[in-house]
């Protein structure tokens, strides 16, 4: 059975706030930092969501929001892959849509 790991190494500073998040996949040999990072995941056992939301001091609000935008978008786009649930995830893009509005990441869409 092929195997293939994702490892993320979080410098933290003095106060144990992440300074730097690097990463590198196996499968690909890429390596990369980040300013932040959101991994959620599903507890078969508990049948929960299991989450860990990091991002380093130097991720500006502004990066923050983008981040927030993009990953609902995501998050519609495999929720529709995954269960074929195309009206929930097109209320999912609305939503994220309307956030992005809220938050004058785009201008507000006068359909």
């Amino acid at each position: 059975m092929k195997k293939s790991e994702i490892v993320f190494t979080v410098t933290l500073d003095e106060n144990n706030l992440p300074d730097k998040i690097d990463w590198h996949a196996s499968d690909a040999n890429e390596q990369s930092t980040s300013k932040a990072v959101m991994i959620a995941l599903w507890d078969a056992k508990e049948n929960n969501t299991l989450r860990i939301d990091l991002w380093t001091k130097d991720m500006i609000i502004d990066e923050m929001k983008q981040f927030y935008h993009q990953s609902l978008l995501s998050m519609a786009d495999t929720f529709e892959r995954a269960t074929g649930e195309v009206e929930a995830s097109k209320e999912m893009r609305s939503f994220a849509q309307h956030f992005a509005e809220k938050l004058k990441l785009i201008e507000k869409n006068h359909s």
